[in-house]
């Protein structure tokens, strides 16, 4: 297999090494907290979040009361974390793979991941491991690429060309997230879309220009604008399944039986 067609741990040490400062890396809007308040409350929850990044979602569950573990197998990621603790924030820092998780049976009330599902070829393993320790009834969010978006047909040109900065990465469709969770051992509680602000679009355009010497603004006011006029329709939208599928990510939250 052509080493470029896989993700590999390079990649993602080059991409923290080249985005090592979080003001210019998007955040996600709390959704996985979102997401997640209408189900459980994470105050007292042990949490693991997995392929964690920049860990700005972990480092908000812990100051929500939650006691956190934020796991990456780049240790360039875990240094980028670790530069935003206080004294103060129940965060472990671990380095290891994802599918060998180091730690027993039944340690955590909740495992999450976004954007590190659709990087393996073998995503059943890696969900069956972090199955393995949750606690039963826990609950596990996976949060991945959309299939049916204008960004998939772009995304795969560039892995075609080798352009693409994680080297291989696959999408899901909702019902295809759904299933492999429920053939898993796991019942579905929720599956959400996400239109994100600014678009997609305007991300890569912006990254690419990066490239060039031209620096866009990460916010223009436009997008912060149409994200208040907008958002009771965004939001009344995607409870609509149909409209998932116009969503450029997805994650669903389920709960082990």
């Amino acid at each position: 297999m052509n080493p470029e067609r896989v993700s590999e741990k390079r990649h993602w040490n080059d991409f923290w090494k080249r985005d090592s400062d979080v003001s210019e890396v998007y955040d996600n809007e709390n959704r996985v907290g979102r997401h997640l308040s209408g189900i459980a409350p994470v105050a007292g929850m042990r949490v693991l979040e997995v392929g964690a990044g920049t860990g700005r979602d972990g480092i908000l569950m812990a100051r929500q009361g939650a006691s956190v573990v934020s796991l990456d197998y780049s240790p360039v990621s875990l240094g980028i974390i670790g530069g935003q603790l206080s004294g103060n924030d129940d965060v472990a820092l671990c380095c290891a793979d994802a599918f060998a998780l180091p730690f027993p049976d039944a340690t955590f009330d909740l495992v999450f991941h976004q954007g590190l599902l659709e990087h393996f070829r073998n995503p059943r393993e890696m969900i069956a491991e972090h199955r393995r320790v949750l606690r039963d009834g826990g609950l596990i969010l996976v949060d991945v690429p959309q299939r049916w978006h204008y960004y998939t047909p772009v995304k795969r040109l560039l892995i075609a060309a080798g352009r693409w900065f994680a080297g291989w990465e696959t999408e899901f469709s909702p019902r295809e997230l759904e299933s492999m969770l429920a053939g898993c051992g796991f019942e579905i509680v929720k599956t959400y879309g996400e239109w994100l602000n600014p678009p997609i679009w305007y991300r890569m355009l912006r990254k690419s220009l990066i490239g060039a010497g031209i620096r866009l603004p990460m916010r223009p006011g436009i997008f912060a604008l149409t994200r208040r006029a907008f958002a009771p329709l965004r939001e009344r939208a995607l409870r609509s399944r149909a409209m998932i599928y116009t969503a450029v990510v997805i994650g669903t939250i389920a709960r082990k039986k």
